[in-house]
């Protein structure tokens, strides 16, 4: 599935759409709907980078035993 943004929304919010896409990624994980692997996978950056940006505004990680097996399943999966 795609979402599509209009370019008004993204003109309104005076952000970029990578950040645009930083933001609402970043909200997703503090609302526990994605894991910190999955996240970071969405955005194309490296975990440590993830952290250190939550770090940044003051987002605590949480990672459980389910996250830890997603994220296991994520290495299998690249190889």
């Amino acid at each position: 599935m795609s979402l599509v943004i209009s370019d008004d929304i993204i003109r309104a919010s005076g952000l970029s759409e990578a950040e645009l896409l930083l933001e609402i990624i970043v909200l997703l994980f503090q609302q526990e709907k994605l894991s910190l692997g999955k996240a970071s996978e969405i955005l194309r950056m490296p975990q440590i980078h993830f952290q250190r940006l939550l770090a940044d505004r003051g987002i605590c990680v949480h990672y459980d035993v389910a996250d830890f097996q997603e994220d296991l399943q994520h290495l299998s999966e690249k190889g």
